[in-house]
């Protein structure tokens, strides 16, 4: 489903807390990752003012906080609060899509603290040129390495790629719903994409697995699994992939944009 890129995008930043407890939030003494400092700035404020200057520029709904904690964690920029209603991000998301909510929608964290408009930008434009009901941003481990080699992340091994999630989720249609409940029941497995391949059956596991045709191969492979079309979107930027997930992660990410407001 190509977009159309005059048509409005709704937005929604997930913003609720884990459910075990976050020890960045007691590190930093707060009850919200969303209200952490960040050069003189709460995280939360910064997301909505790169989305403010993007294209995605319709107040936002901010899924997981309201009142005073949103208040605060907003710093008086516009948004819209949307209470929790599920045990997660994706049945959360759900939810919200089965209320206020609806397609096209782009979807980012609370966390991602680095997000600037050039990257909303670029990763819309090339959602919108795609066919997919649903794309999911990635940046390459050559492209994060070269440039902060010091960080940490999560790769995923598709089709001989090595990529980081970006935080960035572009839900053209309804379909995509499909993957949303698909990745619901696979939540717990984020950190072990052999388990999650392994439940369409070891064959397709194996081929998700082994395959080196690309990453657009292994999405195709999953999209008729999923009965959704779903696309690999990269970015070329590594910040992109560096979120604050981890006391490291805030340190780090703390001393780039200190420099980068220098």
């Amino acid at each position: 489903m190509t977009g159309n890129p005059s048509q409005p995008v709704q937005v929604l930043v997930l913003a609720g807390a884990r459910a075990a407890g976050d020890p960045l939030c007691e590190a930093e003494g707060v009850a919200s990752k969303a209200v952490i400092d960040i050069v003189g700035q709460p995280m939360l404020s910064r997301v909505l003012r790169a989305l403010g200057a993007s294209r995605a520029n319709a107040p936002p709904w901010v899924l997981g906080l309201e009142g005073d904690a949103l208040a605060t964690a907003a710093d008086g920029i516009a948004c819209q609060p949307l209470a929790s209603q599920g045990r997660g991000p994706a049945s959360s998301l759900i939810r919200a899509l089965e209320g206020p909510v609806s397609t096209p929608l782009l979807v980012t964290t609370c966390d991602h603290a680095l997000l600037t408009p050039e990257m909303v930008d670029s990763f819309l434009a090339k959602s919108m040129a795609s066919d997919a009901d649903l794309c999911v941003g990635f940046a390459e481990r050559a492209v994060i390495e070269a440039d902060y080699p010091e960080t940490r992340r999560t790769y995923l091994r598709l089709g001989g790629a090595e990529l980081s999630g970006c935080n960035l989720f572009y839900l053209a249609s309804p379909e995509a719903l499909k993957v949303i409940r698909f990745w619901q029941s696979a939540e717990q497995d984020r950190k072990k994409p052999w388990r999650i391949a392994w439940r369409f059956g070891p064959l397709t596991a194996l081929r998700i697995v082994l395959s080196r045709r690309g990453p657009d191969a292994v999405f195709a492979l999953l999209s008729r699994q999923l009965g959704a079309r779903v696309s690999p979107v990269t970015l070329e930027f590594a910040e992109a992939a560096i979120d604050v997930d981890k006391p490291g992660d805030l340190v780090l990410v703390r001393e780039i944009l200190a420099a980068r407001e220098a």
